[in-house]
């Protein structure tokens, strides 16, 4: 037999066994005693049983209703815990954040944010995605990710861009290098020594390039690498000198190397979040969010 009661009758239930009358359980329920009445009338006929005996003086809980009573307390109780889950998912206090990143940015931005996150919010979760720039931007259109956090992509009517910072471009080169003592470096340099380049399709390739048109300088990268560290690996074997985001050097060991700011022009590339428009994110992801820009407004 499937029993149709309602949350509020459960209520009236425990109220009056609790306050032993139905005037002092519609009092402190903010109802009128015939209201009260009828709530627990109708819980009588959909049960098919008496739950308390009146008379003139007092209320007494039957059999029935002391059944019951046992189920309603339960009931109320995982409803009122449910309740307090449902109102930590919607502060940011529960949840997962998916984040898809580039390389750089799992290791530069990454940690100390969520670091500060988890500070005030220890039971979210973190899924964590290391993806080029193509892939973050799919997985972000798709769904498998929240949110991307990237160099600043072409315009797509599907994903909005919020930047969070300027991420300089620098000459790195040996510590030994001549050119380590100078305050800075102009982009000139590069074509006047071996070249090293990570390889093309990236977005660091792409401003790298971008700048040696601007400025019409004719450079041929001397190597091609395939990732950051490799590419100041072999800058640390003399092999030549690179133009790469200063963040993106936390990809690498700089035990030996210099990083000195480019200039004429000074370039950078923007980093922000990337996210699908028309996608409504999970309180703790937008939480998240906040804890990443309020962060570099800081810096």
């Amino acid at each position: 037999m499937r029993l149709n009661l309602s949350l509020r009758q459960l209520e009236v239930i425990v109220e009056v066994a609790q306050a032993g009358s139905f005037r002092a359980a519609a009092r402190k329920l903010d109802i009128s005693q015939p209201a009260l009445s009828r709530t627990l009338r109708l819980a009588e006929e959909a049960l098919g049983a008496r739950l308390f005996d009146r008379d003139t003086r007092r209320v007494t809980i039957t059999p029935a209703g002391q059944e019951l009573l046992h189920i309603a307390r339960r009931v109320l109780g995982d409803f009122d815990s449910a309740l307090s889950e449902l109102g930590h998912f919607m502060q940011g206090y529960r949840g997962q954040v998916s984040v898809a990143a580039l390389p750089s940015m799992n290791v530069a931005l990454l940690p100390s944010a969520i670091a500060t996150f988890r500070q005030q919010h220890p039971q979210v979760e973190f899924k964590l995605q290391e993806l080029a720039a193509e892939a973050l931007l799919a997985a972000v259109e798709e769904g498998r990710a929240d949110f991307g956090l990237c160099a600043k992509p072409a315009p797509d009517q599907r994903l909005r861009y919020q930047p969070l910072q300027d991420d300089p471009m620098v000459l790195v080169c040996r510590e030994d290098d001549p050119a380590a003592a100078r305050a800075n470096a102009p982009w000139s340099i590069l074509a006047e020594r071996p070249c090293l380049s990570v390889q093309a399709g990236s977005s660091i390739r792409s401003i790298v390039d971008g700048v040696f048109v601007r400025k019409r300088l004719a450079v041929r990268a001397a190597i091609e690498a395939p990732s950051v560290a490799a590419c100041c690996a072999l800058v640390k074997e003399g092999l030549g000198i690179a133009a790469l985001p200063r963040l993106s050097l936390g990809l690498a060991d700089m035990r030996g190397l210099a990083a000195i700011p480019l200039v004429q022009p000074a370039a950078h590339r923007s980093v922000g979040i990337v996210t699908r428009i028309g996608r409504t994110l999970a309180p703790a992801s937008l939480a998240f969010i906040k804890v990443l820009a309020g962060a570099r407004s800081h810096d």
